[in-house]
């Protein structure tokens, strides 16, 4: 309707004034209701084709949509176990902070498994200790059998000396008694010897092992009694949680409540223009939108993103083929809009809808050397139709309101 006044300002007007002034025909005499075609009949042409023409340069250099959302991300919370609900820490709807625990689960298998671990650790303890008592009473053994064996081997050569003198002194009968002593008593002293051994060993290698053993079966049974304590992985706020205690919570069959980021949907909006728009987005250009919850206001906004596929014609792999009288909607190019100046979206709900505006700017080729001058002008002309969009957007945000809470039955 604005282009259509515009345009009449051109072509309507000057071709009355003539009727009016030059040919001396009036409204109401000359000029009716039944004959204002004829006499009006090339203002009103040219206001038409004109008309077409401005609507056409504008939607199309300066796009505009009404698919524009503040989107924002929302976490499932979900334990790592299964359990059940011992404390809820939080309400239905409250913020939160990285770290602060959500709920508890019930921990009493958990706090026996570390109990147990705690317990296997004593008692690698207690066996090390009782491991180098033993090699103290080894120790006295070898000590104790080295002397019974010197002893028999001193009597054993004194016997032997004795019948070297005198064979009829000692009998042979004694000295292979002495000899079989000698070789008993040497195989303690190695008995003993070995005991000694068994016992280092257990005490450098065996009981080492089942103490980290030990150690790493406390670890497990603790980092598992940590995750009956759901935290918050980051500052956020926790939404519609209805979790209480008593409640089974299983990870695979659904979460225990929703936790949304506490930047999410400050960032920047998401906006879906037209298909036949996908040569003139572009990153960099400056845009404007309006959002229902913050009425009244027109955001100053840029380009910094612009999705290189339409979702309508992604394609899953399965075993039908996909027809393509299927996509019954056309997909919209995704465009990421960020605001120019920091806190923009300030007092602008996620989620909330918008209208958005994209201007297109030639001034890069209007000021190169090798353009020329009616192209420059034409640029110029482009450029300068984006005020009429402009000035659209303002009557949008000025009239939203009236649309939702009067036009639209709220």
């Amino acid at each position: 309707m604005l282009e259509l006044l515009v345009c009449a300002l051109f072509t309507i007007v000057p071709d009355y004034l003539y009727r009016r002034y030059g040919q001396g025909k009036r409204i109401g005499k000359e000029i009716t209701l039944y004959s204002v075609w004829f006499e009006l009949r090339w203002g009103i042409i040219t206001c038409f084709m004109l008309t077409v023409g401005l609507i056409t340069v504008i939607f199309y250099n300066h796009p505009s949509t009404t698919s524009a959302t503040i989107f924002f991300r929302s976490v499932p919370i979900v334990p790592e176990i299964n359990g059940r609900v011992a404390q809820v820490h939080v309400g239905y709807s409250q913020a939160v902070e990285k770290g602060a625990p959500i709920f508890t689960l019930d921990s009493s298998t958990q706090q026996a498994a570390a109990e147990s671990a705690r317990r296997k650790i004593a008692e690698a303890d207690a066996a090390l200790v009782v491991a180098k008592a033993d090699i103290l009473a080894d120790e006295g053994k070898i000590q104790e059998a080295k002397s019974a064996l010197q002893q028999a081997l001193d009597e054993l050569e004194t016997k032997r000396e004795l019948r070297q003198r005198n064979s009829g002194t000692v009998a042979e009968r004694e000295i292979e008694r002495l000899e079989n002593l000698a070789t008993g008593r040497e195989a303690a002293v190695l008995s003993a010897t070995a005991a000694k051994d068994a016992a280092q060993a257990k005490i450098s290698t065996l009981l080492p092992a089942e103490r980290a053993s030990a150690e790493a079966a406390l670890a497990q049974a603790e980092a598992e009694l940590q995750k009956t304590v759901i935290r918050a992985g980051f500052s956020g706020r926790v939404e519609q949680f209805t979790l209480r205690a008593g409640d089974i919570v299983n990870p695979f069959m659904r979460p225990a409540g929703t936790i949304i980021p506490a930047e999410a949907g400050r960032v920047g909006l998401q906006a879906g223009f037209g298909q036949i728009e996908a040569q003139v987005i572009k990153v960099g250009m400056v845009a404007e939108a309006t959002c229902i919850s913050k009425p009244w206001t027109v955001i100053p906004m840029v380009v910094t993103g612009v999705q290189e596929f339409i979702a309508a014609g992604q394609v899953r792999s399965g075993e039908q083929l996909i027809d393509a009288q299927q996509v019954v909607r056309p997909g919209t190019i995704l465009t990421y809009l960020e605001p120019l100046h920091p806190g923009g979206l300030d007092g602008v709900t996620p989620g909330s809808s918008c209208i958005a505006n994209a201007y297109s700017s030639n001034h890069d080729v209007i000021a190169a050397k090798d353009t020329g001058t009616f192209r420059r002008i034409v640029l110029h002309a482009v450029d300068a139709v984006g005020l009429v969009h402009a000035l659209l957007l303002r009557i949008q945000a000025q009239v939203l309101p009236i649309k939702t809470l009067v036009l639209s039955g709220h």
